[in-house]
This record gives structure tokens, C-alpha cells and sequence, in this order.
């Protein structure tokens, strides 16, 4: 004679599909609720209620389900958002970039001599006399527009040292190769790489696979280019500047 195993609180239903209600047995201990049990199983709610009212839903599950909706539901909307802000931006940039057209040397004069101002080494109180050009950054579009700045003031390649320096942790070779080809440089002309030791409790965030390191362009005999750099800067930062300008 046949043993029925099963709970005795377990409802038994005639007609019921045996895989259907032991998936809709361990979708509700899951933390499914009804509604959604029916919709995945494609039966009736009514069935999948039936199936399933002996299993009380555990308030954590339905917590965790209810904040995961939620979220899923701010991506939706913030997929949206970012998209039409990712389009206004490209158009933006497009047209500003199509209103600069072709800069003179007067524009890369002043443009040069500022950006050098600001990301470029300068001589120091204690040593006014060290007036070298050296460049460092890791901004490609900066380094290059640099390089235009050095093109108008007519510093030959051959007067350029470019050297990379990057943390340990990260791959030098690649990196070297990287900053060659952003600069049209073949990457055998660049000096010998800055290696920067690791802090393994380190807060930097550029540790990833984009993480390049940073670019220095020295100017060999830069001393009158680094004074005449000076002299935009002073002519462009006085008070009263002439009138003709």
C-alpha cells in the first residue's frame, strides 16, 4: 500500500502539474509573491494562490526584493537621464570644437604660455635662475596642445625630451607605448621611464587598466622660451594693459 509523504499542511489540489507547483513552492520561498509567481509560471493568480498560501512570506525576503525592484526601477530611469546627457554633451562639445576651427600663433602664444603657467615648472625663490621648460601631465589633449604651443614658439624636435612617469604597479612598457603614439613620437626616443614607488594603502583612484601614468616634455636650452613665457604671462596679467593690445 502506497505511503503518502506528503505535509500534512500542504494543500493537495487534483489536476495540479506536479513541476509547476514545485517550482511555485520554491519561487514563494524565494520570496516571490503571488503575482509575480503566476506571471513567471504562466497559470491563473488564483492557482498560484492556492499553491502557495500555506508558505508565508518572510518580511526580510520581501524587503530585499521590494529594494531590488526599487533600484532596478531608479536604473531604468537613470539609464534614460544619463543617455540624453551623454547626447547633449557629444552635441556640445562637436560645436565648440567646431567654433575654435584653426587657432593662430598669437592665440597659441597666449594659450601656451598659460596652460605652461599652470601645469609646468617654474623657477623658485631660492633658485631664480632655474628656468627650464619642463612640462608634466596626463591629460593627452593638454600634452598635445602643448606640443602646438612649442611648434609655434618653432622649438625643433630634436630640442624635446619626453619621459614617462608612473607608479610601479602599473604597466610601464604599455604606458610608454601609449603616450608615443598620442604624441606621434616613436616610443625607442623617449628617455629612460620615472618609476614611482606603490603605497599599498595608496588613496589614488587612477590604479585601473586606464591608469597611463603622467608625460613630462623637457625643452633643452629653454631659458629665453621660459622668459618669454614670463613676459606673456606679465603682459597679460597687468591692470592696466595698453590700450592697442
Amino acid at each position: 500500500m502506497a505511503v503518502d509523504d506528503t505535509p500534512a499542511n500542504t494543500p493537495v489540489y487534483r489536476g495540479r502539474k506536479p513541476e509547476l507547483h514545485a517550482r511555485a513552492l520554491a519561487l514563494r520561498r524565494s520570496g516571490c509573491p503571488v503575482g509575480e509567481i503566476a506571471a513567471r509560471l504562466r497559470i491563473s493568480t488564483s492557482t498560484a494562490y492556492l499553491w502557495t498560501r500555506h508558505l508565508p512570506l518572510d518580511p526580510a525576503l520581501v524587503l530585499r526584493r521590494r529594494r531590488i525592484a526599487q533600484q532596478a526601477r531608479s536604473d531604468a530611469q537613470w539609464a534614460a537621464h544619463r543617455a540624453a546627457r551623454d547626447a547633449a554633451r557629444a552635441d556640445e562639445v562637436a560645436a565648440a570644437a567646431a567654433w575654435v576651427r584653426r587657432l593662430g600663433s598669437r592665440e597659441l602664444l597666449l594659450i601656451g604660455a598659460a596652460i605652461y603657467w599652470c601645469e609646468g615648472g617654474k623657477a623658485k625663490p631660492w633658485r631664480p635662475n632655474d628656468c627650464r621648460i619642463k612640462f608634466v601631465n596626463s591629460d593627452p589633449m593638454l600634452v598635445r596642445l602643448f606640443l602646438r604651443f612649442l611648434d609655434a614658439v618653432e622649438v625643433a624636435p630634436e630640442g624635446r625630451r619626453f619621459r614617462v612617469s608612473i607608479h610601479e604597479t602599473a604597466d610601464a612598457d604599455a604606458a610608454v607605448r601609449w603616450w608615443a603614439d598620442r604624441v606621434g613620437v616613436p616610443a625607442d626616443h623617449f628617455q629612460r621611464t620615472t618609476i614611482k614607488r606603490h603605497r599599498p594603502a595608496t588613496t589614488r583612484k587612477n590604479v585601473g587598466s586606464d591608469y597611463r601614468g603622467c608625460l613630462t616634455v623637457h625643452v633643452v636650452g629653454g631659458s629665453r622660451l621660459y622668459w618669454r613665457i614670463e613676459g606673456i604671462m606679465k603682459g597679460m596679467s597687468d591692470e592696466d594693459p595698453p590700450l592697442d593690445r
